[in-house]
């Protein structure tokens, strides 16, 4: 076996590793020289480059490649030859789902829902993942040209440019779209969508909190001004305030905000609730007792901040398990997300 240069040339026009991806760069490789040798334009027992040669021409570690090369050898779609190298053992590929996973942002819980996702579906199933920090022309330059998944799982948060991000959202085949979190009323057609109750899930969970919640007068809403959040959340806050008579204030920035007694809060970000743990600190009140805090998505750290931060949150590990198996299933459907109240002492 020997890989002439020809092979090598035409090999790394077909071999792509895409630095915007949030995919892990040995997944893109073998994703990538998966859909080459399923193209054909890779052959039966053709050695492949070695691993200096691809850490040379995709810019990668020689970790990286190597990573790649193993994930493939696991699948038995190589072998390796000692003092050789590796080379394609089967061309029996039929790749009939590739996703493309666009997220708006990083977080703690979007780990747990990747990663469920990720096991549900199961390892040797190609997933370009893509993260646009909830900026629509991010978004849109992600999407473009992306015209070969059998599917599209899609986060749909944006600062701005709502209506043209859910227009183009709109262009993707129904039967390929899988949206989370949201459910946008403006997308027609039957596809997924695992969504929450924002309204709902805010005044159930506040109301399931209703014996701690009893010791504060006013109920304050952290929401920022520049939000990606939906503003039934406010609806469902100000619905419970006033069905159970708590004072209630709407507030944008809990900086400038003066903190009293019997006062507790709801914050969306994790920054927000730090400024809010600070401020109590320094004014002398005690968390839990004086003033109250909710916080928004459960984390690992909130169960042990300050004894443990109550949060409300959706479930995002169902979230994963439940977008695969419509993909693994094949089936498309509207799923409203449990959503639950982890009371601890910072309330």
């Amino acid at each position: 076996m020997k890989m002439s240069s020809a092979f090598a040339n035409n090999f790394f026009e077909n071999i792509q590793v895409d630095m915007y991806s949030a995919t892990p760069k040995y997944l893109q490789l073998a994703y990538s020289i998966l859909s080459a040798i399923e193209a054909g334009k890779i052959q039966k027992n053709i050695l492949l480059p070695s691993l200096n040669e691809l850490s040379c021409n995709l810019e990668i570690s020689r970790e990286t490649a190597d990573k790649g090369y193993k994930y493939l050898q696991h699948m038995g779609i190589l072998q390796a030859i000692p003092g050789k190298g590796h080379y394609v053992a089967t061309t029996e590929i039929k790749q009939e789902v590739k996703i493309c996973l666009l997220i708006n942002k990083i977080s703690d819980e979007k780990k747990v829902f990747y990663d469920a996702f990720v096991s549900s579906l199961g390892m040797q199933v190609p997933i370009d993942f893509y993260v646009y920090n909830n900026d629509y022309v991010l978004f849109k330059k992600l999407l473009s040209g992306k015209a070969d998944y059998s599917h599209y799982v899609i986060i749909p948060h944006f600062y701005d440019h709502v209506a043209e991000a859910e227009s183009l959202i709109n262009t993707i085949p129904k039967e390929k779209l899988i949206l989370l979190d949201k459910n946008i009323s403006s997308i027609k057609g039957k596809h997924g969508c695992i969504y929450e109750n924002f309204r709902k899930d805010i005044y159930g969970a506040l109301e399931k909190a209703l014996v701690p919640l009893g010791k504060y007068e006013t109920l304050k809403l952290v929401f920022p001004e520049k939000s990606y959040f939906p503003e039934e959340i406010i609806h469902g806050f100000n619905s419970f305030c006033q069905q159970y008579a708590f004072e209630r204030k709407v507030i944008c920035d809990v900086e400038n905000e003066e903190i009293n007694r019997r006062e507790a809060y709801i914050t969306l970000t994790e920054p927000d609730m730090i400024t809010l743990i600070e401020k109590v600190g320094e004014q002398g009140f005690k968390l839990g007792e004086e003033v109250g805090l909710i916080s928004y998505n459960e984390t690992p750290l909130k169960k042990f901040i300050l004894d443990g931060i109550t949060t409300i949150s959706t479930d995002y590990r169902q979230m994963g398990v439940l977008a695969a198996k419509m993909i693994s299933e094949d089936y498309r459907e509207k799923v409203e997300l449990n959503f639950s109240i982890n009371l601890r002492p910072s309330l």
